[in-house]
Formats: structure tokens, sequence, C-alpha cells
């Protein structure tokens, strides 16, 4: 959690510095200016997924109080040792993300 806050607030700082600098554009050319919405969007990407992510993990950890955790919130089976290993912020077995990957 630790990391992903410190991520947060290094991707949020970049950003004040992007958008300060993309106030005063002149003399930049099309290829700079396109640099610069570039680098803002990959910063904005990255923020949202360290936030994402920390939710997330937020999540579990409430889960795991509630001994919850490794449960699937749609079924209620637990969700496979494998899956946690690889994805321990999971809150869906294997099966029931299939079918809510398939109606998106």
């Amino acid at each position: 959690m630790e990391r992903l806050r410190a991520e947060i607030t290094s991707s949020e700082q970049s950003l004040v510095g992007l958008m300060r600098d993309s106030g005063d554009g002149a003399g930049d050319d099309q290829a700079d200016t396109g640099t610069k919405n570039i680098t803002r969007e990959h910063e904005l990407a990255l923020a949202a997924n360290a936030r994402e992510m920390l939710m997330q993990t937020e999540r579990a950890l409430e889960k795991l109080d509630a001994g919850t955790y490794g449960l699937c919130e749609n079924c209620g089976n637990p969700i496979g040792k494998a899956r946690m290993q690889a994805f321990p912020r999971a809150t869906l077995c294997v099966e029931c993300k299939q079918k809510q990957e398939r109606r998106y």
C-alpha cells in the first residue's frame, strides 16, 4: 500500500509540472505539443492505475479482517489457490470472472 501511495504522489507531482508547462506552448511545434499531450496522458493513466490497485488492496485487507478473503463475491465459492497467488486482490473465482468478461 505504501508503494502504491508513493506512486500516486509521484504521478500527481509529475502531472502538476506537466500541467504548468503545458500552458506556455509559445514556440512549440506540433511534435512538441503532441509529446507533451502523450506524456500527460501517460501520467494520468499511471495515476489512475495506481489508485485502482490501492483500492483493490484496501478491499482485500478489509476482506481479510472480515474473514471473507479468498471467497468469490458472486457465487461464494472459494477462489482457487493458484488464482489468489497470481492475483491476490481477486474478488471473483475464475468461472465468475470469465462470465463477467463475456458480458462486456
